[in-house]
């Protein structure tokens, strides 16, 4: 007996395998600094959301009960504004189904924009420029405490735990960095007894601060606050130790790193920095916290840098409004995202009507022994 075989186009059967593929895949796209000198930070972002797109592949991840594979489409956007809109206008044009990022305000900013009018919905794992959320764009979230919340905690601390009098403000001119220190300053004006000697200004590139410090020194301030990212921080410690200035050192969560002991070297010295990371948890969700770190050390060969798990939760969030939504379509799923209220690995995950957490925390930090040290958590 002979049997007759109908045989399909070749054309015609890689296009029905490339169609089907594309149903079970969903396209995130994640911007972070992957060059230049925040690279370390954006490389501990990426980490952080590959170790949620492996985990809820592993698991089986499921839109409308059908078994579905993410996939991460990670871009550099070096911490520039104009290579971080360039980077969001190709994932815009990749129609990506949601993006994670940006790290720094001064790209997130810019490209919320975007991916607003692209209707793309957005989760910064980082940006705490309030601007971000309060620009009317519904696509707009993050899993962090704004910088109203990290400069208004940051002065109360200093004044009322660290009993400082006088004041120097040092910004790196970043949207981050000018941001956090403005709410720093204005927060502090209202403590009683403290007084802000001076502002003064430098560049998230920059390597010499003598000239600055200098004009500080003069003042002998009791603490030195400063606006910025580790990677001028560290320097800047140094520098303060080689002309002999004593003051105290605060920063916000830019600063906030396990590798700032390594960019200072010993003028980290012992309880001198104090600074603040946007996130905390306490009680049995310390358990959780600590159980992602050891996963991400035993995976990557390294400690968590700083906004890794923040990046994982960010991940988590998208991912579970897509699954309540029964559907990867950002129309869909964009009203489910505004809804999501569960414990992740940095905290509460829950968004007000702005697209910022509803329960913002704070934890303190300062540098013993070379290591970076958890003081308290704040609400």
């Amino acid at each position: 007996m002979q049997f007759k075989t109908k045989l399909i186009p070749l054309a015609a059967a890689l296009a029905f395998i490339g169609s089907a593929s594309a149903e079970d895949v969903v396209r995130i796209g994640h911007v972070a600094p992957l060059s230049g000198p925040n690279a370390h930070l954006g490389k501990d972002n990426q980490n952080g959301a590959e170790m949620a797109v492996e985990e809820l592949n592993a698991k089986g991840f499921t839109i409308n009960g059908k078994k579905v594979r993410l996939e991460l489409q990670n871009e550099d956007d070096a911490s520039d504004p104009k290579q971080g809109t360039a980077v969001a206008q190709k994932l815009a044009d990749a129609k990506v189904k949601g993006v994670i990022g940006h790290l720094n305000s001064g790209t997130t900013v810019p490209a919320s924009r975007i991916y607003a009018q692209a209707n793309i919905p957005q989760i910064s794992p980082s940006t705490t420029l309030p601007l971000y959320t309060h620009q009317g764009y519904k696509t707009a979230f993050r899993v962090v405490a704004s910088d109203e919340k990290l400069g208004g905690t940051l002065a109360k601390y200093a004044a009322q735990n660290l009993k400082v009098k006088t004041v120097a403000v040092i910004d790196d001119q970043t949207a981050y960095g000018k941001g956090v220190a403005d709410e720093f300053a204005k927060a502090l004006r209202k403590q009683p007894g403290v007084t802000i000697l001076g502002r003064q200004f430098t560049t998230d590139r920059a390597t010499d601060f003598s000239a600055i410090l200098t004009a500080i020194k003069a003042k002998k301030p009791d603490l030195i606050f400063f606006g910025g990212m580790d990677a001028v921080g560290g320097p800047m410690l140094k520098q303060m130790k080689a002309l002999g200035i004593d003051a105290k050192f605060m920063a916000g969560d830019g600063a906030c790193t396990d590798a700032l002991p390594r960019l200072a070297g010993d003028a980290i010295g012992e309880g001198r920095v104090t600074c603040a990371e946007a996130g905390g948890v306490t009680g049995p969700q310390e358990k959780v916290w600590d159980d992602f770190r050891a996963r991400y050390k035993k995976k990557y060969g390294q400690d968590v840098q700083l906004y890794a798990p923040y990046v994982y939760d960010a991940v988590m969030a998208m991912a579970t409004a897509m699954h309540n939504a029964k559907s990867a379509e950002p129309a869909q799923y964009l009203p489910e995202l505004k809804k999501v209220d569960f414990p992740g690995v940095t905290g509460r995950i829950a968004f007000d009507a702005n697209g910022d957490l509803k329960e913002g925390t704070l934890t303190m930090y300062t540098y013993k022994g070379g290591k970076k040290t958890k003081m308290e958590v704040v609400r």
